[in-house]
């Protein structure tokens, strides 16, 4: 009965999402095309913007061209570097007081995943003033249209460029959600290979895995749409054979570049197909330990993967095929594509457990997983608490 109510959520959330408005970024692409973003926000009549950004990027002066450029384009910019990973509340409503108190027009995000979620969050408080950020929650609650919103990814993983999402940290009660409605898509996205350039090699990784992530749970769900499958073969394509030069030569121009169009793709994916199991136990990993989000993701994939079982062996093999693994049977593929996820993890480091996890937390952190994945993930097979609990205990030393 509860696999079947899921089932026909999920349906119904498809069906209605035909006729949700699905923004595409503008993107600006290329070497340096980040001095091409003032002349972008000019378009748009702005004369103040507020950069949400973190300690790290203002410290590395990656901002600075951008900074000098807005300038001599006479756009005034106010700046908030204090966001934190896994960014909190606090964060949100300390960036959102500047942008009000600064009469900002338009919000630019500039850095990774963190930085990208707490100008969401930002943009979500400004469309929706009345809300406090838990009672945007969940689905469609911002319905809304936000300030001009400008994303500037310097690592290639979340996808945020491309997505409705925005996941937010409650340190006071450990929790990790996500606020999700169209009207957050960013309007502009700047995909600028030389921002990534000398990204450490944990983090080249990790956000890639967090990429491959997001192109194979929105492959294997039952959300897809002929554009989000395109999607995420391309993206897996690009992963596993540009990924691991990015991580040994963090020079290499072309492979950051193809890193960044792998992350986008994978955004474009799962922001339709929606994630799976895995990104709900990651997610809690996050809320109660800071477990950085890449880096559990590339854990937990291949353990959710064989638990799936036969439910995911067709597309599991299509995938194998695309990336040229071989095998006999739709079933070999599978496995075969499971152990080049886990080979790749190894040659980049990447241990095959999660250390720290606290027994006693557990049980609240299934409830947690099961109320973000059931009823909206379009997974493969429902799974029930016992199940979930399995895979928290397989995942750890």
């Amino acid at each position: 009965m509860y696999t079947t109510y899921c089932r026909a959520y999920q349906r119904t959330f498809k069906i209605a999402s035909r006729f949700f408005t699905w923004r595409k970024p503008t993107l600006i692409t290329g070497e340096n095309s980040l001095l091409q973003l003032p002349a972008a926000i000019e378009k748009y009549g702005i004369k103040k913007v507020l950069i949400v950004t973190d300690q790290g990027i203002a410290q590395l002066g990656l901002m600075m061209p951008l900074l000098q450029q807005l300038e001599q384009q006479q756009i005034h910019f106010v700046i908030y570097d204090q966001t934190v990973p896994n960014p909190t509340i606090a964060n949100i409503e300390e960036a959102f007081a500047l942008y009000r108190n600064h009469a900002c027009q338009g919000i630019v995000a500039f850095g990774g995943g963190s930085p990208m979620d707490c100008a969401k969050g930002v943009a979500a408080r400004v469309a929706r003033p009345d809300k406090q950020i838990p009672e945007l929650k969940g689905q469609l609650k911002v319905r809304k249209e936000m300030s001009p919103f400008f994303a500037i990814p310097t690592t290639a993983g979340t996808g945020s460029e491309a997505t409705v999402a925005a996941v937010i940290s409650n340190p006071e009660t450990q929790e990790k959600y996500a606020i999700n409605d169209p009207v957050l898509i960013p309007h502009v996205a700047v995909l600028d290979p030389f921002l990534t350039v000398g990204l450490p090699p944990h983090i080249t990784s990790t956000t890639g895995m967090d990429a491959l992530t997001h192109a194979v749970e929105a492959y294997i769900g039952k959300s897809n749409t002929a554009e989000t499958r395109e999607c995420s073969i391309q993206a897996t394509k690009l992963i596993f054979e540009h990924l691991y030069t990015a991580y040994k030569d963090g020079t290499n121009v072309e492979a950051r570049k193809y890193m960044q169009k792998a992350a986008y793709l994978a955004g474009v994916a799962f922001t339709r197909a929606y994630v799976g199991y895995v990104h709900a136990i990651a997610h809690t990993l996050g809320g109660f330990y800071q477990v950085p989000h890449g880096y559990a993701n590339a854990i937990i994939l291949p353990y959710v993967l064989e638990f799936y079982g036969e439910s995911v062996h067709k597309p599991l093999a299509e995938l194998a095929e695309a990336v040229g693994i071989k095998g006999e049977t739709d079933g070999e593929k599978a496995r075969a594509f499971i152990d080049a996820i886990k080979g790749l993890n190894a040659s980049m480091d990447i241990p095959d457990k999660i250390e720290g996890i606290v027994n006693r937390d557990v049980p609240v952190m299934v409830e947690r997983a099961l109320q973000e994945a059931n009823p909206l993930y379009p997974v493969p097979r429902i799974l029930n608490k016992d199940e979930l609990f399995y895979l928290y205990q397989i995942i750890q030393p």
